[in-house]
């Protein structure tokens, strides 16, 4: 082989083993923008109520427990409805769901525990209903701590909250919002059929936005 060719296989081998696997999201508009939830990183989904941050969630889940791999829920809040995400497809025997009472520290704590242990595919993490005053108070350590625990590891550690709090310490950052709501029946008995929600990467930062709607009702 000669030495240009060495460099070039050298090359392409480092560029092989720098591109992050990713973990498809489910959702084809949004997995078209992002490429899917880089393994290995923390990934936060941040939206109002009714922007789509459980149905992201839950299909993420539902990806990854359909390719037999065993994932975690730690719902700070007691937030989660099991119905709803086996609804989406998720293979709830292959999901262990930690309740934490409201108790954002023993949350923390519960994902530390997680992350370190290993072997999940993905860490679903719920602050979404965590008070502003207890996130505000979260230090950034706990952020760099979560991140080296799952550096060069399968695992996609996933935030669902009303804001992004890893920031710097997040490899992809998505933003959620309402973008429009779908109505049926007569005047006087509308019935809300589905929420089209619109998603945009603000990290790393990605042209466009993708679109997706939220199915309610028959």
């Amino acid at each position: 082989m000669t030495t240009a060719g060495a460099l070039a296989t050298t090359f392409n081998l480092r560029t092989a083993l720098k591109a992050p696997e990713t973990l498809p999201t489910g959702i084809p508009a949004l997995d078209r923008v992002v490429t899917g939830f880089p393994r290995g990183a923390i990934s936060e989904i941040a939206g109002p109520e009714s922007s789509g941050r459980a149905t992201l969630a839950h299909s993420l889940l539902a990806s990854a427990t359909r390719r037999h791999e065993v994932c975690a829920y730690v719902d700070t809040s007691d937030a989660f409805d099991p119905h709803s995400a086996a609804a989406s497809g998720v293979v709830l025997p292959q999901l262990v769901w930690i309740r934490c009472g409201h108790n954002v520290e023993k949350a923390f704590k519960a994902a530390d525990l997680l992350l370190h242990a290993g072997g999940f595919g993905v860490v679903a993490f719920d602050l979404s209903h965590a008070s502003e005053n207890m996130l505000r108070r979260v230090p950034i350590s706990y952020w760099h701590r979560f991140r080296l625990a799952v550096e060069n590891t399968p695992t996609v550690l996933a935030l669902i909250e009303r804001e992004a709090q890893a920031k710097s310490c997040a490899g992809l950052i998505l933003e959620l919002k309402r973008k429009n709501t779908h109505w049926t029946g007569a005047p006087g008995f509308h019935l809300l059929q589905a929420v089209e929600i619109e998603a945009g990467c603000r990290k790393p930062m990605r042209p466009g936005t993708a679109t997706f709607q939220v199915k309610l009702a028959a």
